[in-house]
């Protein structure tokens, strides 16, 4: 079957609703197996990959399996893009942002500082140039890229002692991993690039003395609020973070149509809900941490501000220097500007008035 037909058949917004792909005739039995950077305590980033291999068995009958392993059991949680490039499994899921040591153009398929919110990553995807951009960029690393999962906007991390000032982020030890960290260090901050699995204990040993991670759900199960109770917001560096599924090339070539066609619609459905439970989950768990004494703050106008002046001047640095950043970033910005001139009119309004009602 020809994948425009498949598409075109079973219709993409259908599928989605659904929640599922069809079942379709499929003679051949592949199997694969996906490397996750997360480890399978988290339901949600975790779960977007067995959404993902689930849908795909229901698609084909069976015939293509996927088994889904947590960060460290096949690779290291940050060694998914070099065991994919290599043929080592077939696929990975990760935060394309954890590899800017390989080159920081990673970050614009996922999240940069001050960048777009989770409707507008999806939109340059999907309708404006960002599939197209970053599927070019990945054939240097022998990676077909389809988008699979967006946190929303995430909290900017749990402190030891409460922020009143740019003054009190000087010396502290982070974690926080990829694009940001460059930024904090111009804050005075020391970063530190640790998985999740890590954290707590980090935290709590005193080897740092602050980390993010995504937010209230995720966060209350990792048990942050036990070793630092001052929960700080936004996270500025990931306003719409979007998770990847990466494909090794050789692998995805030799799929035949109406598979592919089934991995890309069973990609979009994770994508769509990650971000869904998200939503749903983040609420009642964030009454809970407060619950239990966690203080929330916003970060101080000072730090924003200092952020935000780093973070541009990162941005003109890599455009002088770095060719693969200076092909991306410009699609990327125009469109992130223009959505913002929308979202600035009614959705904005819409919100602000929302978020001042006593409702019931």
């Amino acid at each position: 079957m020809e994948r425009r037909s498949f598409v075109k058949q079973a219709g993409l917004a259908g599928i989605l609703a659904a929640g599922a792909a069809p079942a379709v005739v499929a003679q051949q039995s592949i199997r694969w197996r996906l490397a996750s950077s997360f480890p399978n305590s988290l339901d949600t980033i975790f779960g977007a990959a067995n959404v993902f291999a689930q849908r795909v068995k229901e698609a084909t009958n069976g015939k293509f399996e996927i088994t889904v392993h947590a960060g460290g059991e096949l690779v290291p949680p940050f060694g998914v893009v070099d065991a994919v490039q290599q043929g080592t499994v077939e696929c990975c899921h990760t935060a394309p942002y954890y590899f800017v040591g390989k080159d920081p153009t990673f970050a614009l398929d996922c999240a940069v500082p001050f960048g777009m919110n989770a409707r507008q990553t999806m939109a340059w995807m999907y309708q404006g140039n960002g599939l197209k951009l970053t599927r070019e960029f990945y054939t240097q690393y022998n990676i077909v890229n389809f988008p699979m999962g967006n946190t929303g906007a995430q909290m900017g991390g749990w402190f030891r002692k409460p922020i009143h000032s740019l003054a009190d982020m000087k010396g502290l030890k982070m974690r926080i991993s990829s694009f940001a960290g460059k930024v904090m260090e111009r804050l005075g901050v020391v970063p530190q690039n640790i998985p999740g699995g890590d954290i707590y204990p980090s935290l709590e040993k005193g080897t740092i003395d602050a980390a993010e991670w995504v937010g209230p759900y995720d966060d209350l199960k990792l048990g942050f609020y036990k070793v630092a109770k001052n929960y700080i917001y936004p996270g500025w560096w990931e306003g719409g973070p979007q998770l990847s599924l990466y494909v090794n090339t050789k692998a995805w070539n030799a799929l035949p149509a109406d598979y592919k066609a089934i991995v890309e619609v069973a990609a979009a459905n994770a994508n769509i809900n990650m971000l869904a439970a998200y939503d749903a989950k983040n609420p009642n768990a964030l009454r809970e941490l407060v619950g239990r004494g966690v203080k929330l703050q916003p970060f101080p106008k000072d730090v924003m501000e200092a952020a935000y002046k780093a973070t541009q001047d990162i941005f003109a640095d890599l455009s002088r220097t770095n060719a693969n950043w200076k092909k991306i970033y410009p699609d990327w910005v125009k469109f992130r500007n223009d959505d913002i001139l929308w979202f600035r009119i009614a959705e904005n309004e819409f919100d602000r008035f929302m978020f001042t009602r006593k409702l019931a």
